[in-house]
């Protein structure tokens, strides 16, 4: 008897992690069906993502499109919690991913994450809600995803998290040059392609931030139990150490197609002839250096807050997408992002026990009132 194919939707399918996502479905059509896809503006690539998969639903911000090719347009909220819908992939950037991620572990979905803003805000009550209701967390950053694999099959609680970062586009600049930096040159990431918001938020660490947040939450770790080493190469995406002093770490090249994967198949491994293969021959030297504070205030700043936790978090992630904006826009010089975000931080008042409606009303606060100090009259 053939084995049924996982029906897929995508959220956010034509940005980075989505059009990847469904690189990885093209590769195997014979086990996945895509079911729905939602987008942003981007509605020419949307079309031609549904006229390829033969989709039945789609999501778009654009109110005047109800119809493409053959799939009928519905909310958002309704495409993650579809009953239609096996595995759904959150592929969104920023703030507003949170409420699709909650409407779709509370109805049991297996929910590939690599918005990582959502656990960020609400991590823990992610985690309650996914557990009460039937739902699966699979982390899809390449990070998080790598110490999932190291601990795959572990009876025992790793003693440290060793989370990589390669340092970003300006890991060799001074904090002096930092000041007169662009958008373009910090776009320019040295190992790993992937969507604007995240490529800067990288370049800053903020990113790497967010992701110590997120392996405390997904792994139930302490935050002084998880260390970030420099590693220029973006091989070594994770490690872990265990009890006894034993390494346990994961290796691929920088493709976010192999986590991607990983999440769509597990608990199983399939071959995949477009994904790069790794040789340790061919890798040559694999480094790993001290991270350098000077270089990462919002880092620094970032898990000053983490420790206090709460709405904190929201507020962080609210505020640095907003900062991120600034910068683009020319608002906002690169060594001033930190400097901003936590002028939000500073002005909030912190809630220590709060709901996800909290979280998010604590984040669009962040960013509107971050984007308001620098609105002219």
């Amino acid at each position: 008897m053939a084995r049924s194919k996982k029906r897929i939707a995508v959220l956010g399918s034509t940005g980075s992690v989505g059009s990847q996502t469904l690189d990885v479905v093209r590769q195997f059509p014979d086990e996945f069906e895509v079911v729905g896809l939602s987008a942003g503006q981007n509605v020419e690539k949307l079309a031609r993502q549904i006229d390829e998969f033969d989709v039945d639903y789609f999501s778009c911000v654009d109110d005047s499109v109800s119809v493409l090719g053959n799939a009928a347009r519905i909310s958002m909220i309704d495409l993650a919690t579809h009953p239609d819908v096996d595995f759904v992939m959150h592929a969104t950037a920023g703030i507003d991913g949170l409420p699709c991620a909650v409407a779709s572990l509370s109805v049991g979905k297996n929910v590939g994450l690599s918005n990582k803003e959502s656990i960020v805000m609400a991590g823990a009550q992610l985690k309650r809600i996914a557990d009460e209701n039937g739902g699966t967390i699979l982390p899809i950053d390449s990070e998080p995803s790598a110490l999932w694999q190291c601990v795959i099959g572990e009876t025992t609680k790793p003693k440290r998290y060793i989370v990589t970062a390669s340092g970003g586009a300006f890991r060799d600049k001074t904090p002096e040059e930092l000041a007169n930096v662009t958008p373009e040159e910090a776009l320019n990431h040295p190992t790993w392609s992937m969507g604007n918001k995240i490529t800067i938020d990288s370049a800053t660490l903020m990113n790497k931030a967010f992701e110590v947040i997120e392996t405390s939450f997904l792994f139930d770790a302490r935050l002084d139990d998880i260390d970030v080493v420099i590693h220029r190469q973006s091989i070594v995406h994770s490690l872990v150490e265990m009890a006894d002093g034993s390494v346990i770490a994961q290796l691929s090249l920088p493709d976010m197609r192999h986590p991607i994967q990983f999440a769509l198949f597990y608990p199983e491994r399939r071959f995949n002839e477009t994904l790069p293969e790794f040789s340790l021959i061919d890798a040559g030297e694999l480094t790993f250096e001290p991270m350098d504070p000077s270089k990462y205030p919002c880092f620094n700043m970032a898990m000053k807050y983490a420790r206090i936790g709460g709405t904190y978090n929201a507020v962080l992630a609210g505020a640095d997408e907003a900062a991120v904006d600034l910068f683009m826009d020319g608002k906002l010089r690169f060594d001033e992002i930190a400097g901003e975000i936590e002028k939000t931080l500073l002005a909030h008042d912190v809630k220590s026990e709060f709901t996800v409606e909290d979280a998010i009303m604590a984040a669009s606060w962040a960013y509107e009132t971050t984007l308001a100090r620098h609105v002219t009259a």
